[in-house]
């Protein structure tokens, strides 16, 4: 936000508290503090990820997307802090509570927990214990206790009888009730029991014995015990996915005795009166309100801290994926597999389109599988096919099996392709609206064919929690997951970058200021008026305004249109300089382009302004040199071992050549042609420490595993990758 804008929507102390905020993120992440100011205006003024980590790298200090993303969240968080101090100070001053030394101590506070905890002794209550001890009026007495110097309490307490307060006992009780009231709402007694939960507490998980035959799947937690700091992020969603679904129970408690003793010495005065009584409140305090509290906010604070971990690597995981390298424009036989209800086939061009579907049935229980193998060497001739994908699932490797039995041409490549997401896809409206007079059988085959042809621009239609990569997506946060995978989705999407007259909606609206609205607009357009000529042409879109063109034209492709920079990365906004560039040699532009000789002789030096840096004119001259690359890396075919078709064949020894389906924290699952993936624990995965199975292997890696345990009964299966070698 600019300073103006602040000055007139906020008071000057929070913009005071948004520097202190740059400051304190500049100086804990290395980045500069004028840097980050102009980048949180930039944000909030409209300006997208993408377009700031391509287009104004001398503006943000060169931060990339991912770091672009920290600090927006980082601005959120602080936002969400600000606005929620602005509602307690409101609070507090309608009630007559607020004075300097609370507010001052209100606005020190430096995340939401801490607000929170200075707030708690002001904050509306229901009926408890200690207020209706005080309505009958004790709270003098729990003053006096509190004070630890009064001998005769017993004395004291009976001038607090009444009709209310029927002995001294009772009188006394109810002081201690406020007092641990009063204790449960002391920050040092909150952050005291809180780094004692997080350090020193001990996860225990027990089955419920009604529950004993129905939870197989939680076996391994039916006598659970480990330091919580221990817990791995996939144990942590485990147990309380089995807790959530009433099989277990669980708890978390430190060293009760010691932490209680860390309390005494805090309330309790060494030499002070009445200490049998603070003793009381410190326990009642303790097991009763802290207790429960904490534990709560702890178990809480350690699903968000899994939840962190388990979208950090589904994000990953999702990049791998979306990055994979596409086949190009190849024509191509598809096929969704299936036993009894066959196999269907279709027949995409090269730009995707279906031109033939059929369905064969080559396996049980009909058995075609001459006639099958006749029809399919009849499509890859008649559709000129130059590649095969078939789909993963049921009778994937059956399926594979027969067409290598085929004598197909050397140069027709077979690749086995990922279902997952394919039947979401299916039956989406996406697919509803792109083939209306098909059924969801053809739907999905397309889909595998088209993953194939361009992996990034086909699963861009599916919802990313559906492709399958990731670990415990239904139990992490939604929210957090939704946000972190459509940052990626965008990401990679802008990354590669799309050709304009050829994309669909459904890729159009993760480019940087379009969304679905704009999205629909360009392919309406596009349709009513032709190709598009020119990346200008776009300002003739309705709707589509100066800012959207801004953010978006530079990763909008138009191949063989007027302008030949509009095949490039490069911003409309920089064409006049490229075209300086290449005045100032003697050529035109479209001879700059590629050309090695040319770009060695620019003086980069020389075209920097009070505009455009160094880092925008050295992405300039990568882009001429190499223009519209591809970041994606290269598909790998993998053949399976023809001796395994499901898990009954497997052996313990075995080596297999296998492909990484998924990676997790623990460490990564091949699929080496059975319908069950088998797990390669991060332990197994080098002769080496692996901290990260990501710095060993990525996502779709050809490798080599052994075969190291088989549970049949659970149908998992262990390999190993560093035994194989």
């Amino acid at each position: 936000m600019s300073r103006d804008s602040l000055l007139k929507s906020e008071s000057l102390l929070n913009y005071i508290c948004f520097m202190e905020f740059i400051h304190h993120y500049a100086v804990q992440n290395s980045f500069s503090v004028p840097a980050l100011k102009k980048t949180a205006e930039l944000l909030e003024s409209g300006n997208t990820i993408p377009f700031l980590a391509r287009y104004r790298k001398e503006v943000t200090g060169g931060m990339d997307e991912v770091q672009l993303e920290a600090f927006r969240d980082a601005h959120d968080a602080y936002r969400k802090l600000s606005q929620r101090l602005d509602s307690i100070l409101k609070n507090l001053q309608e009630s007559g509570q607020l004075n300097a030394t609370l507010e001052a101590q209100l606005k020190a506070c430096s995340d939401i927990q801490q607000l929170e905890d200075v707030y708690l002794p002001y904050k509306p209550k229901r009926k408890t214990r200690a207020s209706m001890a005080r309505e009958r009026g004790l709270q003098p007495l729990a003053d006096i206790i509190l004070r630890q110097q009064e001998k005769r309490l017993s004395l004291v307490a009976e001038r607090f009888i009444n009709k209310e307060v029927k002995s001294v006992e009772e009188a006394i009780q109810g002081a201690v009730d406020i007092l641990a009231e009063k204790i449960n709402e002391d920050r040092n007694s909150r952050e005291l029991c809180r780094e004692a939960y997080r350090k020193f507490g001990i996860l225990q998980a027990k089955v419920k014995k009604s529950e004993v035959e129905n939870a197989s799947n939680f076996k391994d937690y039916f006598d659970f015990s480990q330091s919580l700091i221990r817990v791995p992020a996939h144990r942590i969603h485990a147990i309380l996915r089995g807790a959530e679904e009433g099989f277990l129970k669980i708890s978390l408690q430190p060293d009760i005795e010691k932490l209680i003793g860390k309390l005494e010495r805090l309330h309790i005065r060494p030499q002070g009166e009445c200490r049998m009584e603070m003793m009381a409140a410190v326990e009642d305090a303790y097991r009763r309100l802290l207790h429960p509290s904490i534990e709560n906010e702890v178990i809480i604070e350690a699903k968000q801290k899994a939840d962190e971990e388990a979208v950090k690597i589904f994000a990953a995981n999702l990049q791998q994926l979306l990055m994979a390298a596409p086949i190009g424009q190849k024509r191509t036989l598809a096929i969704d597999p299936g036993f009894r209800t066959g196999c269907k086939v279709v027949c995409l061009n090269e730009e995707g389109k279906l031109e033939y579907n059929e369905n064969i049935y080559p396996h049980q229980p009909q058995n075609q599988e001459k006639q099958a193998m006749s029809k399919l060497s009849s499509l890859i001739e008649i559709y000129k096919i130059e590649v095969v994908a078939i789909g993963n699932g049921t009778a994937g490797r059956e399926t594979e099996q027969l067409i290598q039995r085929m004598r197909l041409p050397a140069e027709l490549k077979v690749y086995v392709v990922s279902e997952n997401g394919a039947s979401v896809y299916s039956a989406s409206p996406i697919a509803r609206k792109e083939f209306p007079d098909y059924d969801v059988t053809v739907r999905g085959a397309v889909s595998i064919g088209r993953r194939l042809q361009d992996p990034l621009s086909e699963l861009v239609k599916i919802d990313p929690k559906s492709v399958g990569v990731g670990q415990y997506q239904h139990d992490v946060d939604q929210n957090m997951l939704s946000m972190r995978l459509d940052d990626v989705v965008i990401r990679c999407v802008n990354q590669v970058g799309v050709n304009l007259n050829t994309a669909s909606a459904s890729l159009l609206k993760y480019i940087a200021g379009l969304g679905p609205s704009l999205a629909d607009a360009i392919v309406a357009y596009r349709n009513e008026k032709g190709a598009f000529q020119s990346r200008s042409d776009l300002n003739k879109v309705p709707r589509l305004g100066p800012k959207a063109f801004e953010q978006c034209a530079g990763f909008l492709r138009i191949l063989d249109g007027k302008e030949v920079l509009d095949s490039t990365s490069i911003h409309p906004e920089r064409y006049a300089l490229v075209n300086k560039m290449a005045r100032e040699l003697g050529i035109k532009v479209n001879e700059l382009i590629g050309n090695k000789t040319y770009i060695a002789k620019i003086e980069a030096s020389r075209f920097v302004d009070s505009e455009t840096g160094m880092q925008t004119i050295g992405d300039i001259l990568k882009e001429l040199e190499k223009p519209a690359s591809d970041p994606r890396r290269r598909s790998e075919i993998v053949e399976f071992d023809r001796r395994v078709k499901k898990l009954e064949d497997l052996e313990e020894g075995m080596v297999l050549p296998g492909i990484i389906t998924n990676i997790t924290a623990f460490g990564a699952f091949v699929d080496v042609g059975v319908k069950q993936d088998g797990l390669v624990h991060i332990s197994e995965l080098a002769n080496r420490f692996v901290k990260d199975p990501m710095e060993v292997v990525k996502l779709h890696q050809a490798v080599k595993v052994k075969v190291i345990s088989i549970d049949a009964e659970r149908k998992r299966v262990a390999f190993s990758m560093k035994q194989a070698e």
